[in-house]
């Protein structure tokens, strides 16, 4: 359920709402009758229900504010990934979007990708499987010419390219997941959640490992 009380400026509007609205009600049982009173209050409560829920929910999401990237002529890149950290289509993919000497790479890696792996005591485990991933991108990135850091970040991939950002003033952002169907990542919709939460553009990379290992 949508909470739509998000702060206490909220909470105080609404208590103001609730007393506006039982004001009527009050009079209502006391002019007519207690019977006449319930229908008028059914229906207000009804009204509350939908500007609560409905008018709330359409509000337009604000873009995280976030440092503001700095103008030295340097491109950065923020690479957000898991699993797919070692997948050829990531790799041509920052290749292709890289500015050759004045690029910076930073590639952030959430340690899980499933609530079952929290739930099953897994998380250490994930955190070393996705930190052996990781060093062994930023050394092929490295090799390549690139200055690449990276770190494991929040295990909710959103807030860990958030946390990033905020340390790291990016440019644009690459997010690589696996496809359709095999991604936990765009199940839980995070592309579009990225997108619609940071003012910078945001890339989707579709990394088939299967097909990798195939084509090898």
């Amino acid at each position: 359920m949508i909470n739509p009380l998000k702060s206490e400026e909220d909470a105080f509007r609404f208590t103001l709402i609730v007393v506006a609205l039982l004001a009527p009600v009050v009079i209502v049982a006391i002019a007519f009758n207690t019977g006449v009173a319930l229908g008028v209050a059914g229906g207000l409560a009804l009204g509350l229900v939908v500007g609560l829920f409905v008018l709330k929910r359409d509000e337009p999401r604000s873009k995280a504010a976030l440092r503001p990237r700095r103008a030295d002529g340097t491109h950065r890149i923020l690479v957000v990934a898991n699993e797919t950290l070692s997948g050829l289509a990531l790799r041509s993919e920052i290749a292709g979007r890289s500015q050759g000497d004045r690029t910076q790479l930073r590639v952030v890696c959430p340690a899980l990708n499933s609530k079952i792996k929290h739930w099953t005591n897994e998380e250490d485990q994930a955190r070393a499987n996705a930190q052996q991933r990781l060093e062994h991108l930023l050394a092929k990135l490295r090799g390549e010419g690139f200055e690449a850091e990276g770190d494991i970040g929040d295990d909710d991939p959103v807030q860990a390219m958030e946390d990033a950002l905020r340390r790291f003033p990016a440019d644009e952002v690459i997010i690589s997941t696996h496809p359709v169907g095999r991604s936990n990542w765009l199940e839980h919709d995070v592309v579009n959640r990225a997108q619609d939460r940071f003012d910078l553009p945001v890339t989707h990379v579709v990394v088939d490992l299967d097909r990798e290992q195939q084509a090898v």
